[in-house]
């Protein structure tokens, strides 16, 4: 009983509905006017051209074209109405005037050190040209490496994140995708709560459809009244709008300025294998400490100014570093995707690895959903003699999901491209390691939503410890993953084939 009312009192149920009575009534009211046939059907014809010529000329991906030309094509009544409600990456002008503002202000925060990037650029211009991308797309200034740790399991993340809280002095600052009640987030919410009475000032952001089925309604309330200052991304509305893509798939922690965590983890036990969901479940995450914890507190203050309405002296969270620290190990960059500036930072960041690649490529993420940019850089680099590993999930979390990624293993392999699956469960981690040099880990999955329409995060890092750290887990994880032959993409049953077909033309959509 208590299941059948959790479902039936769920907000998500209430939206879904309103969202199909919109629908239902949009489509009846279309079908209304087919006793004016001529006019009616002239008038959605002109409609729908209209968006095709908008969809063919604009800048958008492709793949995203071709995902929303099909349907319109066939049914070029309903067609263009649709894309008009459901298409693009539509904001308002309001919120693109206040996101514009905020980086702007992000961007003056973010002081580019000139010493560092000539000192990077005398070591390799290969490693300086990818990182003035970013400097330059994602306002993300470079700094000399004060100390990175990498952590291949949700479990050692945990562990360390909860030390790092108990030493909170001044504020913490958590953005995530997901909080779900249980023993990782009680066990958080204890620490906070004994923070909040030691008078520390307390922040957190998370989306609301990541949270829908895993918090409470108003919890942000809740918190708020516990004395942590709470705000909640993209509230879902029961309306149909195009803003309901938009969402903030970041997960930052922010400790008194000084020591900072990103990467796949988000705040759930199934992160930490608390909770069994697709067997084991393997994640990553990296911490930063020193100056470079900067840029992860501008990322969190200018998310938070966006949501509260507000404009706060960043400089008050500015903490002074040791800049002559004799512990260098390499350089890092943390970088921001912003799906409403259009720039793909994070796409271009994993093609500039890729392609500059001497030795090897390996790589492992939960979807493979690539446009043909991304295909074309993988199969490039594995027939140039590169050596290109990835790592996908033998256990999905959505069956969708994971028939198109296997959809894509036959052109990879056939062109050198070592494919395999993590047989103990499901791999969550987005990482990327080149050459014994570069990496990058955060938020960043290999499929459209997350590469177009998310807020995502990351962190660039050369020649540092982390970096060597990355690639022995890989290498690890490959010891219990399971290679795929290019005989299994072969022997794929014809109506799994076309499934897979037909899911991957609309992928850019899911």
């Amino acid at each position: 009983m208590k299941l059948i009312k959790k479902i039936l009192f769920n907000r998500i149920l209430f939206i879904g509905i309103a969202i199909i009575i919109q629908l239902s009534v949009l489509i009846w009211m279309i079908l209304q006017f087919q006793d004016y046939f001529v006019i009616f059907y002239s008038t959605s014809i002109i409609i729908s051209m209209g968006v095709v010529l908008f969809i063919v000329n604009d800048s958008m991906n492709p793949a995203y074209k071709i995902a929303w030309l099909i349907p319109i094509l066939l049914f070029p009544i309903f067609g263009g109405l649709f894309y008009i409600f459901f298409g693009g990456n539509k904001a308002s002008k309001k919120d693109k005037k206040r996101m514009n503002f905020i980086i702007r202000k992000m961007k003056s925060s973010l002081i580019v050190d000139d010493n560092v990037r000539e000192k990077l650029k005398k070591e390799s211009i290969n490693a300086s040209n990818q990182s003035l991308y970013l400097q330059n797309a994602a306002y993300s200034p470079l700094y000399e490496n004060d100390g990175s740790e990498y952590f291949s399991l949700g479990e050692y993340k945990f562990e360390r994140l909860k030390e790092e809280l108990k030493k909170a002095k001044e504020f913490i600052f958590l953005e995530y995708f997901i909080i779900a009640q249980g023993k990782m987030w009680d066990e958080i919410l204890e620490i906070l709560l004994k923070k909040v009475d030691e008078g520390l000032d307390i922040r957190i952001i998370y989306d609301d459809f990541g949270c829908i089925l895993t918090l409470p309604y108003k919890y942000d309330e809740k918190l708020e009244s516990m004395g942590i200052k709470c705000e909640v991304f993209n509230p879902l509305i029961p309306f149909l709008s195009p803003r309901l893509n938009n969402r903030d798939h970041r997960k930052i922690v922010v400790i008194d300025g000084k020591v900072g965590f990103t990467g796949g983890i988000n705040l759930a036990d199934e992160y930490i294998n608390e909770k069994d969901r697709f067997g084991h479940w393997k994640d990553s995450a990296i911490m930063l400490k020193g100056e470079a914890v900067w840029s992860l507190t501008v990322m969190f203050l200018s998310i938070w100014d966006y949501l509260r309405g507000i404009d706060e002296d960043f400089t008050r969270f500015k903490r002074e570093y040791d800049l002559n620290s004799n512990i260098k190990d390499g350089y890092v960059q943390p970088f921001t995707d912003n799906p409403l500036d259009d720039e793909t930072v994070g796409q271009i960041a994993y093609l500039n690895l890729i392609n500059k690649a001497k030795s090897h490529v390996y790589i492992t993420t939960p979807y493979l959903i690539i446009d043909n940019e991304m295909v074309t850089a993988l199969t490039a680099a594995a027939k140039s003699g590169i050596d290109v590993k990835i790592i996908t999930p033998h256990h999905p979390d959505k069956w969708y999901a994971h028939a198109v990624t296997k959809s894509f293993y036959k052109i990879l392999i056939e062109s050198g491209v070592k494919i395999y699956e993590y047989t103990p469960g499901f791999i969550h981690a987005k990482n990327f390691v080149v050459d014994d040099e570069y990496a990058v880990v955060g938020t960043i999955n290999l499929d459209y939503r997350s590469l177009y329409l998310h807020f995502e995060c990351g962190v660039w890092m050369y020649k540092t410890k982390s970096v060597i750290a990355m690639k022995e887990d890989f290498l690890n994880t490959i010891k219990v993953s399971q290679e795929i032959s290019y005989e299994e993409t072969e022997n794929i049953i014809w109506y799994k084939r076309l499934k897979g077909s037909i899911l991957k033309v609309f992928s850019p959509l899911m």
